[in-house]
């Protein structure tokens, strides 16, 4: 589901909802559906769509920077407010904006080669892989609210 935007009078289409059945991942599915939007997107003319994403979320990060090029510069701190869900593991729902320039050397790259240009990275985040036991257990949820402090703090410096 996205829905139609402008911002300083450039149209964008914000991505509000993509996802797929815990027993459906891996398998290039959300890939896939990225870009069918992707498609469908620049057919309406279209040059930009946005989502955002949850930092925490390693392997939805990596979808959206490395294999399809998006980038992030804006970080909003519990952008939905504290959720029940057990994704979020009853944390804040900070999240960084992805900016899906459609057909900029960066996407066509990553679609295309597997691989980005080169860039100048202004922020480095490192989340571990126990993220997810952290989120999901009682005893954990104390070291995964570090971890998303500690990341909202390097924005916070920006």
């Amino acid at each position: 589901m996205a829905i139609p935007g402008s911002r300083s009078g450039h149209p964008y289409l914000h991505s509000h909802m993509l996802a797929v059945n815990e027993k459906y991942r891996n398998q290039g599915l959300g890939r896939g559906l990225k870009l069918a939007q992707r498609d469908d997107a620049i057919a309406r003319g279209f040059e930009l769509i946005e989502w955002t994403f949850d930092p925490l979320e390693i392997k939805n990060a990596f979808l959206n920077i490395v294999r399809l090029g998006a980038i992030a510069r804006r970080y909003t701190i519990n952008q939905y407010g504290v959720s029940s869900s057990p994704l979020q593991g009853g944390l804040p729902t900070d999240r960084l904006v992805a900016e899906w320039w459609l057909k900029s050397k960066r996407v066509s790259s990553a679609l295309q080669e597997g691989s980005l240009p080169k860039f100048q990275t202004e922020l480095n985040i490192s989340v571990p892989a126990q993220i997810y036991e952290w989120k999901a257990s009682e005893s954990g949820r104390g070291r995964a609210s570090k971890c998303k402090a500690r990341i909202a703090n390097c924005f916070c410096k920006l």
